[in-house]
């Protein structure tokens, strides 16, 4: 298979990273953290002006029909930065489910807010023991005339402080279905935190809180795991550029620290470990690159379901490999909070778990290997 970008693919890389040095340097990002939100709205609409929120979304619908192995630079390049703007909620999982479930009505209402930057959207999917058991929905949706109302909690809700509207999966009769909530609606209640990669989330409280039905309501589950195998792609894709970033620090470290009057890079111990990390970096590329080529592929839900977390696990496995060596080659000053790379470490740390962590990839691989 041919991982190269197209002449396309890379005049988005191309933009992507102009954006990133003009306006997401590193010390532009640690204000953005440091901010009251978390993240910049000036940063949101930048990202909508140049066409990168609406890219995956059809064109019928306000976006360019782009494909996941089309955000694959973009996300690389966000990776790269250390983005903390809610790409992969608004766009990767809460857009793709109004992709995948929303009715025509909701899609021209939906899609072109989201794109133009109008409206920011995350999903609200994990519960109390759920783990990464995505059919574990406790959450209940009751229906009230022409409307529903939702009660349950809802964990680790990432970049739910930063929402307008909340995709919330819920249990509807004896099928899960997927319901659109107002954050401010009566009955809705968050506790926010930052997370060790200093993005938001919260924890989200529905007390009886009006919710619309994405779609029908129901029978959402097919269109939760395509969701979430997107995501998974795309933030594999994003490792990948933290992975880059860490590796490219560390060797110009490696050329510039000296010891015993000479670069330590000269050692051989050293030469080998770097060397093992790019090996590491390249293999997570390429299997992040067929995960987003499998999930951009139409049917087989089987087959995606197993090529996917074969790439979680080749991604996770590298980014610990490739976040702690960057962190131990640069010494005790690799954590310290003025060096990016401790801030990488953390973000590779969290995408390791993000979506399952390797044992529950490991038994889903081995789940749908005889499929």
């Amino acid at each position: 298979m041919k991982f190269d970008y197209s002449e396309e693919q890379q005049l988005v890389a191309d933009s992507v990273r102009r954006f990133v040095a003009q306006d997401y340097a590193f010390e532009a990002r640690r204000r953005i953290v440091a901010s009251r939100d978390g993240w910049s709205r000036h940063v949101w609409a930048k990202l909508a002006e140049i066409g990168l929120i609406g890219l995956p979304f059809p064109a019928d619908f306000g976006g360019f029909g782009g494909r996941a192995v089309d955000l694959m630079s973009v996300m690389e390049a966000f990776g790269d930065a250390l983005l903390v703007e809610p790409y992969l909620q608004a766009v990767g999982l809460a857009g793709r489910l109004v992709v995948l479930a929303g009715s025509e009505a909701q899609k021209r209402e939906l899609l072109p807010a989201i794109a133009e930057g109008r409206l920011v959207m995350a999903f609200a999917h994990g519960e109390d023991g759920a783990r990464y058991d995505l059919a574990h929905v406790a959450t209940q949706a009751r229906k009230t005339g022409d409307a529903f109302t939702l009660t349950g909690r809802k964990r680790v809700v990432l970049h739910a402080p930063c929402a307008d509207k909340l995709v919330v999966s819920a249990r509807n009769g004896q099928s899960v279905g997927l319901f659109l909530v107002d954050v401010n609606a009566p009955g809705v209640s968050m506790m926010p935190y930052v997370t060790l990669d200093e993005m938001r989330a919260a924890d989200v409280e529905l007390r009886d809180a009006k919710a619309v039905a994405l779609g029908s309501g129901a029978d959402a589950m097919p269109a939760i795991e395509a969701a979430a195998d997107y995501a998974t792609a795309l933030i594999c894709a994003e490792a990948v550029g933290a992975m880059k970033f860490a590796n490219d620090t560390t060797l110009e470290y490696l050329k510039t620290r000296k010891q015993f009057g000479v670069p330590i890079g000269m050692f051989q111990a050293l030469q080998h470990r770097m060397v093992d990390m790019v090996i590491e970096q390249e293999q997570a590329r390429s299997m992040a690159s067929l995960a987003c080529a499998r999930v951009d592929a139409e049917g087989g839900a089987a087959e995606r379901a197993r090529i996917v977390s074969a790439a979680k696990i080749k991604v996770a496995d590298a980014a610990r490999r490739i976040s702690q060596e960057s962190v131990q080659l640069h010494g005790g000053m690799g954590m310290t909070e003025e060096l990016k790379v401790s801030h990488t470490f953390r973000r590779l740390t969290m995408i390791a778990r993000e979506l399952g962590d390797v044992d529950h990839h490991l038994e889903r691989f081995a789940k749908h290997a005889g499929q």
